[in-house]
């Protein structure tokens, strides 16, 4: 028995936890560990319970009696890895590759045999499997790289996956280890599926010296559930698992468990668990060390199983045992992985997987049909979009069984073309939805698939639970005043955050300082611009929990503009005297790579004159990823097509602990930060926003003010902070309970006077949302440190499909009227803050700033 197999429990404590298990009760961290020790009549009672939670999921599933495997062909594409795993006998280094005569990295020609090969042998799966960021560790990897025109180890891997699809015909399934939320972006357009096995939760065996992965960057359980997580995120279906008897204690195996089980829960992306056990190797430094116990092996197999729940597919390699197939049959699996009948396991070179007709004799044998699957599980086929991109489902289909969703064994495998779809900007759905969304209002207050795109909402609402109603700090909110009186920049976070939370009196002596902060920096006039907000198509599977807006593409609502409508939309908002557009969308899936460039040329063709401010940081990741470029050149090319500016959004809380309960597969905050940064580097100006009141508190707006001042600080690219409050009437996230209904009166003079004071002077304008809070409320924040309205939109649907009543646009007589109100002049300005060419204040005065066929149809406040 090896120390962590150590302590067993008492008879009660495994009677009472086998008990739990058969009668299908949820198991806590404790019971558990207690039923990983099970062995003998115990052990048999657990795989008993285990294998009728694994019947029903297959009942239910509509594969009963079935036990799964991919037929696949092993490419190991680099054997150089920055980590340094002690029980690893795959990775290599320098030189013994090339003592051996071979490359850093395979070549194409090399790869391409292989798959050709398992394609001749009806093979569909291309598992690539390389170590991890080799380029950091490696020189001789970065010069590979840079010789071959590579900037990347993840650039190679997409760019062979891409030929495998086309020349081959195999799916690939991507081991690359630890990938980012950006990595995911670039892959998941080329791969049906990634992996990356977890291992273990238990810290120690990373941080402590003689741990087997102490000295692994990557091997740190921290950053590996990050990236299950941003898996989840970004849609993509994901297998993961735990390597057994490695050092862990039993306890920690627990833990481990349940980890896996919170974000299969909560993003339902996690296809696969592997319960791999450990295996000694020569020439390793775990050499010495027993191998993982059958048994051992055969009790967390169930106790996976029944953590992990029905519905959950359960692997256990068919090469890392000897004859026992029908033991880990019986304990719950329902897959062997992937089997081939051409390559070895280069992870495990000394165990041969068995052969095919071997194994589906044992599986025979225990009372189960073996049946060929995809790389990627049929749920997940059958589902569609958004797990899968469209570039990706003809290749998918061409191997699947359309009713089942697993693999069609007589499919012909062979290479589709993998590229953009044919028809860019074919004008569909309801194109009207910018002048209907006000006198007819939105067909549905949710999409049909509510209680999928957002992942799991029961899961949300734990994670949720503390921010819902914000929190209250008793400080001296009197001196913290005299501070922001006096000079606000030296203001302390915890002066900031009692005047966050002021009220009463405090919150009226907090706005008359803001209100003279902003008159001393940039006087009396309250700006605004004459613009037409274009929003090109509500397509998106991003998943954002707050936003209305966007549907699929089959919703009664959706629409997307042709390029000639666009640019019609900017003509016409030219004709009437703007010198802006405004232009975003959803995350088409099939908008082509060129989509931003084609939509900003097209712009600047028909009006050579218009400032064109488009496209948030997301859509920024979104046009990198499929374009393959990096976000610098991306950005590069953008301006080169018309882009003179960005808008600030998808910013929404630049904090993770909010961004991830508000969106599902959104940019990361240091992501938004990137795509920021390197567009001001590059001489693209942008604005800035924050979206507050729905699960966030004050010290979220602090942090979120602190950030944007470093960023301006830095590089001084920012033209003005917009605030946005949270429109919670159809926001998902509101009507399943998670978010409070929007910010309080109290909140929104707070933010106003806040923003002016927390960043002072480095952003100078300060802009209220008319859409977003109405004439009376807007006035009010321009009384509280605000000095700009925004614009003119002409067209707005955003906020109005999140259930907005103050309509889609503004005339010019109604900005001056809202400054009025505040006892303030207007004054036009361009999107950079400069003087309008009197040319265009003459076109935009003769017009009243809106579009003939779009009169006001709501009363006027």
């Amino acid at each position: 028995m090896t120390d962590h197999q150590a302590g067993r429990p008492t008879e009660n404590a495994m009677r009472r936890a086998l008990k739990r298990a058969r009668d299908g009760v949820a198991l806590d961290v404790a019971e558990a560990a207690v039923l990983l020790r099970a062995r003998g009549s115990d052990l048999d009672d657990l795989v008993a319970s285990a294998g009728r939670v694994r019947d029903a999921g297959l009942e239910a599933a509509g594969r009963p009696g079935v036990v799964t495997y991919s037929k696949s062909v092993f490419i190991p594409l680099t054997r150089l890895c920055r980590d340094k795993c002690h029980y690893c006998t795959f990775v290599t280094v320098p030189g013994k590759l090339r003592r051996d005569g071979h490359g850093m990295f395979m070549s194409p020609d090399e790869v391409l045999d292989i798959a050709r090969r398992g394609a001749e042998l009806g093979c569909k799966e291309a598992l690539i499997t390389l170590g991890d960021k080799p380029e950091d560790r490696w020189p001789e990897a970065r010069e590979w790289l840079d010789a071959h025109g590579y900037d990347d180890t993840i650039a190679y891997v997409r760019a062979m996956a891409i030929r495998i699809l086309e020349e081959t015909g195999l799916l690939p399934h991507l081991n690359p280890g630890v990938l980012s939320w950006t990595d995911f972006q670039r892959l998941k357009p080329v791969a049906p599926s990634m992996g990356m096995m977890l291992e273990t939760t238990a810290t120690r065996l990373w941080s402590e010296p003689g741990g087997p992965h102490y000295g692994s960057p990557d091997k740190e359980p921290a950053v590996r559930l990050r990236v299950l997580e941003d898996a989840g995120r970004s849609s993509v279906p994901f297998t993961s698992g735990l390597l057994l008897g490695i050092g862990e204690t039993l306890e920690e195996r627990a833990e481990s468990l349940f980890a896996l089980r919170r974000v299969a829960r909560a993003y339902h992306s996690i296809q696969e668990l592997i319960i791999q056990n450990f295996r000694a190797k020569p020439d390793t430094a775990m050499r010495g060390m027993p191998d993982a116990e059958l048994d051992d092996l055969v009790a967390t197999v169930a106790v996976a199983r029944l953590i992990m729940g029905p519905s959950a597919c359960l692997q256990a390699p068919p090469n890392l045992v000897d004859s026992e197939y029908e033991r880990l049959i019986a304990a719950g699996i329902d897959d062997w992985g992937g089997v081939s009948p051409l390559t070895i396991d280069h992870v495990n070179p000394e165990r041969p997987w068995p052969q095919i007709e071997e194994l589906a004799e044992r599986s025979r044998a225990a009372g189960f049909e073996l049946r060929e699957r995809l790389c990627v599980y049929p749920e997940f086929v059958q589902r569609g979009e958004p797990w899968l991109d469209p570039r990706l489902l003809p290749h998918v289909r061409a191997l699947a069984d359309p009713e089942t969703g697993l693999a069609n064994p007589d499919a012909p495998v062979r290479g589709l073309p993998w590229q953009e779809p044919d028809e860019a900007f074919t004008a569909t759905g309801r194109t009207d939805l910018h002048a209907t969304i006000d006198t007819e209002g939105r067909t549905g207050d949710r999409r049909d698939d509510f209680d999928e795109v957002y992942g799991d909402w029961e899961a949300l609402r734990e994670a949720a639970a503390p921010g819902m109603v914000p929190e209250r700090v008793d400080a001296d909110v009197r001196e913290a005043l005299s501070v922001a009186a006096d000079d606000p920049t030296k203001l302390t976070d915890a002066q900031a955050l009692a005047l966050l939370h002021a009220d009463g009196p405090a919150l009226d002596a907090l706005t008359r300082i803001a209100d003279d902060v902003r008159k001393s920096v940039v006087g009396d006039d309250v700006t605004y611009i004459v613009t037409r907000n274009i929003n090109f198509t509500n397509v998106c599977y991003t998943g954002c929990r707050f936003c209305a807006f966007a549907q699929r593409r089959t919703d009664a609502d959706a629409y997307t503009l042709s390029l000639d409508q666009v640019a019609d939309r900017a003509q016409q908002a030219w004709e009437v005297g703007a010198v802006e557009v405004c232009m975003q969308g959803g995350i088409h899936p099939d908008l082509p790579g060129t989509a931003y460039f084609d939509i900003a040329r097209a712009v600047k063709k028909r009006v050579p004159g218009m400032h064109v401010h488009a496209f948030s940081p997301m859509e920024v990741v979104n046009g990198a990823s499929r374009t393959g470029l990096s976000i610098r050149e991306w950005l590069t090319a953008a301006k080169e097509a018309g882009l003179d500016s960005v808008p600030g959004t998808a910013a929404e809380i630049l904090d993770d602990e909010v961004r991830w309960v508000l969106t599902k597969g959104k940019l990361p905050t240091a992501t938004w930060i990137e795509v920021i940064k390197t567009a001001h580097e590059l001489g693209i100006r942008s604005s800035s926003t924050m979206m507050y009141g729905h699960v966030d508190q004050p010290r979220h707006w602090l942090g979120h003010f602190r950030t944007l001042s470093r960023i301006q600080q830095e590089t001084g690219g920012f033209t003005e902070f917009v605030t946005l409050p949270f429109i919670h009437t159809n926001a998902p996230v509101y009507l399943a309970g998670i978010a409070r209904p929007g910010p309080s009166a109290r909140d929104n003079r707070a933010v106003i006077a806040m923003a002016r004071l927390l960043l002072h002077p480095h952003i100078p304008n300060i802009q209220t949302s008319w859409v977003k809070l109405g004439t009376e409320g807007a006035a009010e924040m321009l009384r509280s440190g605000a000095n700009d309205l925004g614009g003119t939109l002409m067209e707005e649907t955003i906020s109005r499909m999140a259930g907005s009543s103050y309509g889609s646009y503004r005339s010019i007589r109604d900005l001056e009227a809202i400054a009025a109100t505040a006892g303030r002049p207007a004054k036009p300005r361009t999107t950079l803050y400069g003087e309008v060419p009197e040319e265009r204040q003459q076109t935009a005065r003769a017009s009243d700033g809106h579009l003939p066929e779009l009169l006001p149809v709501l009363p006027q406040e």
